[in-house]
């Protein structure tokens, strides 16, 4: 684990004791925060709810502190759809590594990861992983979960796998992009975004949230779907090209 890692742990470890750091950098209780942060906790949304557990308390906990209110709605707009789409499809899954899943998802595009330069994906995926850890989850749990994380991004494997994998990529994408839109109801789309309402801005804001966390980092966008927001805002990004690679590499060559 390198230092910028350790100390990004460091500060989500302090946010689930029950500190936050403040803009002043001062340490300030978060109790107010974590009610914010799962309002239907003891409610749910048509038959779904954010499992009332200390697990999921502190994964909410750890996330509204660290995410901007963008990304803290998504995410949360991201639990019901996997959640909804899994009791349409009558998967078995686990609730609460369902919602750490879909609360850590996006948790590598946060201010801590501003000098990473692994893929953001692996960044909240670690963090996931090392939040499970610190609660007593198993490492087979923590793993399915940072599999789903990891490869959320990474079109036609996650339905392939564990259900918490395929829910959360497939919620995901719902959300972003409206990929199986039409397979919820009305009245599930309208419960769920009155709950957790989506900006009017939400496409661009968040795609200019992937590129501040990602220009500083852009090789770890080839050949995935997040070059095309490099390209987007970035006129100087050019995307690797497979081919190029296979016809220029030193075995066509010989130099």
């Amino acid at each position: 684990m390198n230092v910028r890692t350790t100390l990004t742990w460091a500060a989500l470890t302090l946010v689930v004791a029950g500190s936050s750091l403040a803009p002043n950098g001062h340490a300030e209780t978060v109790a107010p925060i974590v009610a914010q942060a799962v309002p239907n906790a003891v409610g749910e949304i048509l038959g779904i709810r954010i499992p009332d557990s200390k697990l999921a308390r502190d994964a909410a906990q750890v996330i509204r502190d660290t995410e901007t209110d963008l990304l803290f709605q998504h995410s949360m707009r991201v639990y019901y759809w996997a959640a909804l789409a899994g009791k349409r499809k009558g998967l078995t899954f686990d609730p609460e590594l369902l919602y750490v899943a879909a609360m850590f998802h996006d948790y590598g595009l946060t201010a801590g990861y501003g000098e990473s330069h692994l893929r953001y994906e692996v960044d909240g995926a670690n963090a996931a992983r090392e939040f499970l850890r610190s609660h007593g989850i198993s490492e087979a749990d923590g793993q399915r979960v940072w599999l789903a994380i990891a490869l959320h991004t990474t079109n036609g494997i996650s339905p392939h796998m564990d259900p918490t994998a395929a829910l959360l990529a497939e919620a995901a994408n719902m959300d972003l992009v409206g990929a199986g839109f039409d397979d919820f109801t009305a009245e599930q789309r309208s419960a769920v975004e009155a709950a957790y309402p989506r900006p009017p801005q939400f496409a661009e804001g968040f795609l200019q949230t992937l590129y501040e966390s990602l220009k500083h980092r852009p090789e770890t966008t080839q050949g995935t779907g997040l070059a095309d927001v490099m390209a987007y805002k970035d006129p100087g990004f050019r995307r690797r090209d497979f081919s190029n690679l296979m016809r220029k590499s030193r075995w066509t060559t010989g130099q």
